[in-house]
């Protein structure tokens, strides 16, 4: 929910604001992206599903799932598409729990701790693979 959830730790910017931006990103690195939001975590490990053989690469917020969901890394693994994993803000330096990220190690990085940086920082990674 960004520009709507803890502005001052993760922005006064719109979710749709972030959509532009990171097709904006996906254009400067002669990339097309698609987008999905959910909160709902079987609908996040179906569209991952979905991927497979169809996209090169994932750009993954997961969210509160990072810390909690085996089912996400399980899906993130069997497709075993190119993902980067990404927080708007740095989750190493909040809540200790905030430092447990099960999806992390299906990803070929994490960009944590930059707003949306973070996910152009992302696609660039994801580009050049």
């Amino acid at each position: 929910m960004p520009g709507i959830r803890e502005k001052t730790a993760h922005g006064e910017k719109s979710y749709d604001a972030l959509v532009e931006f990171c097709r904006k990103a996906a254009e400067a690195n002669d990339c097309e992206a698609d987008f999905y939001q959910s909160n709902h975590e079987g609908n996040l490990v179906d569209i991952i599903q979905s991927a497979y053989g169809k996209y090169d690469g994932i750009v993954i917020n997961p969210a509160a799932y990072t810390h909690t969901s085996v089912a996400i890394l399980a899906a993130l693994k069997a497709v075993s598409i190119p993902t980067g994993e990404v927080h708007l803000t740095d989750v190493d330096s909040r809540e200790e729990f905030r430092k447990i990220s099960y999806v992390r190690s299906a990803c070929v990085a994490t960009f944590a701790g930059y707003g949306f940086d973070s996910y152009r920082m992302a696609i660039e990674k994801l580009a050049r693979n």
